[in-house]
């Protein structure tokens, strides 16, 4: 770094802006790509002239013709060949002084082909574009040919340096991209709109999850970062915004992992005179359609290797029922606390104090069912304790209209038929609220504003959240620190 502040000191002594605001370019490097590969070898072009920039990713300056590799954003790269027969001897030693792996380079000069047939830019003229002071990180080839030189912990948090140097992360950026599109023009040709909803909440709720808290110095308050958008969606329903959606940011305060991020991309959907059934008819299309403009097939390839295929009817299973199928004895709804509290025991899953029955037996569940649901599956019909927000099942008391989506045994999305009724909906919050002053640190909050929008006539509705992050994995198999392009870390 001494060495290369000493550069950027040297131009700057020299009259030279190691970084000026304007160059000029006039093409890419993947139009000239485009637009020249077929080019025989040794072919020189003196009729066309381009300029172009890039970062410098290989560089060899011996001799009177230097070889530089120059890589645009989109990871594109092409030759550039400097003669010091036509650039002169004082461009040659200037350029020997001054340029570095990493610098961002213009050039100037003919399109053609090297005597090997690399297509390559004929130089008659450089500038520094921007002066590097950090190096690249040393790189090695890797059995599949990749080029590597971070760990996994540093290309996470040092994103910037993985998108220079891995392909695989600036496809994912990519992807992402797609994806994204994909859902908000599904949306639209469905007839949603979409809207954006507060971040900063006086009442956490939407969801069972720990919220981070801040303080509007303003008002003298506390606040939440929201964990969920549902309640205020909810109210644009109850005002006449029938088909309606957000996709942004949710803040849980819980553990981070390769499923896990404390700061997620969550989209939820809901729609008026929907139900569950919906619900998993829009998530199942959304997902496929995502599938198909990011990744061109429902049939994916996995970072391991392997194809994974989202497409064609997906998987129903009930919750109750294939639990009982596990254990091996019949589960209901109605079993006791005590009971399950034994079999969680038995399997060695902890239980806290503060949890209810129809908690233990999704846990119970999710160790010996969840995980290990392969093909994508709606998981159907889950306990009342555990979802204060979801309208009762119309045939199963005790039970509410929600299924879970898993995808290769993780939690992908979740949809319910919206409860609907303003007083069994306050009776639900009000329980939240004693459960949260017994000590559950994931319980809602009792949400006046919400329960007033209720109130005023809350159609019978169909909802759905998934997080995008999740969705992610689901097409890539990987963890979900490398789907989210800057991830928060543990500082160093």
């Amino acid at each position: 770094m001494a060495i290369r502040a000493a550069k950027r000191d040297k131009m700057l002594a020299e009259g030279i802006d190691p970084y000026p605001a304007e160059l000029p370019i006039t093409t890419t490097i993947s139009d000239v790509r485009g637009k020249h590969e077929g080019l025989e070898p040794g072919t020189e072009l003196t009729d066309e002239t381009v300029g172009l920039a890039g970062r410098v990713m290989l560089l060899r300056t011996s001799g009177k013709l230097f070889f530089v590799t120059l890589q645009d954003g989109p990871g594109n790269r092409i030759q550039v060949m400097l003669s010091q027969k036509v650039v002169g001897d004082d461009e040659m030693a200037r350029f020997k002084a001054d340029v570095d792996l990493g610098d961002h380079l213009f050039v100037q000069g003919h399109v053609g082909t090297s005597r090997r047939g690399e297509l390559s830019i004929f130089a008659h003229e450089w500038k520094m574009a921007s002066k590097a002071l950090r190096p690249l990180p040393k790189t090695y080839t890797k059995e599949d040919g990749e080029e590597s030189g971070l760990s996994e912990e540093n290309r996470v948090r040092m994103r910037h340096l993985d998108l220079i140097m891995r392909p695989a992360a600036r496809d994912m950026i990519r992807m992402r991209s797609e994806v994204m599109k994909s859902l908000r023009s599904n949306f639209d040709r469905r007839g949603y709109v979409e809207l954006e909803t507060p971040t900063l909440q006086a009442i956490h709720g939407g969801a069972a999850a720990r919220p981070f808290t801040t303080h509007i110095n303003a008002y003298d308050e506390d606040l939440y970062l929201r964990i969920a958008t549902e309640l205020y969606l909810k109210r644009a329903v109850v005002g006449g915004v029938e088909k309606v959606y957000e996709i942004g940011k949710n803040f849980r305060n819980e553990g981070a992992d390769s499923t896990h991020s404390p700061e997620f991309t969550a989209l939820e959907v809901y729609q008026a005179y929907g139900t569950y059934d919906t619900m998993a008819e829009l998530t199942r299309d959304l997902i496929q359609q995502a599938a198909l403009d990011a990744c061109g097939s429902t049939t994916v390839t996995l970072a391991d290797g392997t194809e994974y295929d989202l497409g064609g009817e997906w998987t129903e299973l009930d919750l109750y029922g294939s639990l009982s199928e596990a254990l091996g004895q019949e589960i209901t709804v109605e079993t006791s606390r005590d009971d399950l509290e034994k079999i969680a025991d038995q399997h060695d899953i902890s239980v806290p104090p503060y949890a209810v029955a129809g908690k233990i037996a999704e846990d119970i569940w999710e160790e010996l069912v969840g995980d290990k649901l392969w093909a994508p599956t709606f998981v159907r019909d889950f306990p009342e304790d555990t979802s204060p927000l979801t309208r009762a099942h119309r045939t199963k008391p005790g039970l509410t209209e929600k299924w879970d989506l898993y995808i290769r045994g993780v939690e992908t999305g979740t949809a319910y038929s919206e409860l609907a009724d303003p007083v069994v909906q306050r009776q639900r919050l009000v329980a939240q609220s004693l459960a949260a002053a017994d000590g559950d640190p994931e319980a809602m909050q009792l949400d006046e504003d919400f329960l007033s929008a209720m109130e005023q006539g809350f159609p019978p509705s169909g909802g759905m959240g998934m997080g995008i992050d999740r969705l992610l994995t689901a097409l890539t198999g990987l963890g979900i620190r490398e789907t989210i392009a800057f991830p928060f870390v543990k500082r160093r």
